[in-house]
């Protein structure tokens, strides 16, 4: 858990950068991620130096060759600002400054340096620099929770300064979901619009939380490692704070993919998961020739948040899993395109649940309602009955300030999501239920949870119409008397 001390120092560096020209909170983070990563570039090479000093051989995996030892971090933090700014800005020995040595380091310094094409340093004076370098050094970052949570917190800032916060679902809610789902140690988890990678991010810390004995066994480290962890994103900005985000929270070789997850270009997606967690794009349409064609098979729609439930649905593998925030459009939508995929989903494979949430969830900066689809992958039905949630506070105001409040569904859900033969007995009058199968085909694969629920209304008595009259009257004959009172106090 994130230390008042190191929201305090995170804080003090995103507000150096505010007042040193940099108001783009994207930009705050993606200059932040730089030097963060410069700094974690001269500590491996310490400790590689170390190992070799231990065992008397020559180091290996060099990232900084002998002429190249002003472009260390514990080298120019210790001149002055404007020398400092010159190692940044202008190429030293070897023709590369600081900024173009960490954008060619390559493999030897784990996934993040493969994303940095088109990486710009931005940090406009030499005091800025200074400031902030002289800050990061005094961070304490020696172990991987304290990297994590400094990173989610300084991720934090991109809803709470109300710009770009489109990129970032609450963590409280991915974590939900990951429990609900329950990532075991052979799953291959894949979020195909992954922006920060908070998913896969929560998936592996889930792990760790839960399954810490997994980390002694080798195979599995392995797995860990490697090939355990998919995203996709097409916006390179995102995809370079996704890769320094799982490598903060100890995942070095997640498989990253530059891509637009539904493009053509894109089609080699069948069947490779058994896990999906995600929170796809909303809004947007796409041409159908833009759009894998295999997607368009399973559903005929230019709507991005229809087209994503497609394209899970040819990533999985038969019996992967599936947790997606959907808009509530997608229940109860009733295009063609909206019924072919909800069709899709229950009559051909096994929808487990729908929980609606209230639409202050994604305030402050989108009050949309939406709703968490979670779903087997089968090819062969299976829908029996379908659990719904009626969520009605996750632990925040639903305000745009989202204080945090007592009132908090989200341990009541987990629980009863895992505990499904006490469901089974619930009535439709309560917040959690279950819904056969044969009735939502009924309804026009309707998924609306407000088309299932029954409302318990209370009768309301009323005193008799010519009480309600005489009282009316007596008020009256009151003011009467009141008015000529007054008028007789001014007479």
């Amino acid at each position: 858990m994130i230390t008042g001390e190191l929201k305090s120092q995170v804080d003090k560096i995103w507000d150096a950068f505010w007042t040193g020209g940099i108001s783009n909170p994207l930009t705050v983070i993606e200059q932040f991620t730089y030097l963060l990563f410069i700094r974690r570039l001269d500590e491996k090479q310490l400790l590689e130096e170390r190992k070799a000093n231990m065992i008397g051989m020559p180091m290996q995996n060099a990232i900084y060759t002998p002429d190249q030892q002003e472009l260390r971090w514990s080298s120019f933090k210790n001149k002055e600002p404007e020398t400092m700014f010159e190692l940044f800005t202008r190429p030293q020995a070897g023709g590369l400054t600081v900024f173009d040595h960490m954008k060619a380091v390559g493999d030897k310094a784990g996934v993040f340096a493969q994303y940095m094409k088109g990486a710009t340093f931005m940090i406009p004076t030499p005091r800025l620099l200074d400031q902030v370098v002289q800050m990061i050094s005094k961070i304490k970052m020696e172990d991987r929770d304290t990297k994590g949570d400094l990173y989610e917190y300084l991720l934090s800032k991109i809803a709470s300064a109300g710009t770009n916060g489109q990129f970032r679902t609450p963590r409280h809610i991915i974590k939900m979901m990951v429990e609900m789902v329950q990532p075991t140690k052979e799953d291959t988890i894949c979020d195909p619009a992954c922006g920060t990678a908070g998913f896969l991010v929560a998936a592996g810390e889930y792990m760790h939380e839960h399954h810490a004995d997994w980390f002694h066994e080798k195979n599995f480290r392995a797995h860990y490692d490697s090939d355990m962890f998919t995203g996709v994103e097409f916006d390179s900005t995102m995809l370079r704070i996704g890769a320094m985000n799982l490598q903060l929270h100890g995942i070095e070789n997640p498989n990253l993919i530059a891509k637009d997850a539904l493009s053509e270009s894109n089609g080699d997606i069948r069947g490779k998961y058994t896990l999906i967690l995600a929170n796809p794009p909303f809004k947007g349409s796409l041409d159908y020739d833009s759009v894998e064609s295999s997607i368009l098979k399973l559903v005929q729609t230019k709507k991005t948040e229809l087209l994503f439930l497609g394209l899970m649905l040819r990533k999985l593998k038969t019996g992967g899993r599936c947790a997606v925030i959907i808009p509530d459009g997608v229940l109860f939508g009733s295009s063609n395109a909206h019924k072919q995929i909800r069709e899709e989903i229950i009559d051909n494979h096994k929808l487990d649940a729908v929980i609606s949430m209230p639409s202050g969830v994604f305030k402050p900066y989108a009050g949309v309602s939406t709703a968490v689809l979670l779903f087997t992958k089968t090819n062969s039905g299976g829908t029996d009955k379908v659990w719904f949630y009626d969520m009605k506070a996750d632990g925040y105001s639903l305000d745009v300030k989202r204080t945090e409040i007592k009132d908090n569904d989200i341990p009541d859900i987990i629980a009863r999501y895992k505990a499904p033969a006490d469901e089974a007995t619930r009535k439709r009058t309560e917040q959690s239920f279950m819904v056969p199968f044969e009735e939502i085909k009924a309804n026009d694969w309707d998924l609306s949870i407000n088309r299932y629920k029954e409302i318990v209304y209370e009768e309301v008595q009323y005193d008799p119409p010519a009480e309600i009259i005489a009282d009316i009257k007596a008020l009256d004959a009151d003011r009467a008397k009141a008015l000529q009172t007054l008028e007789e106090l001014l007479g």
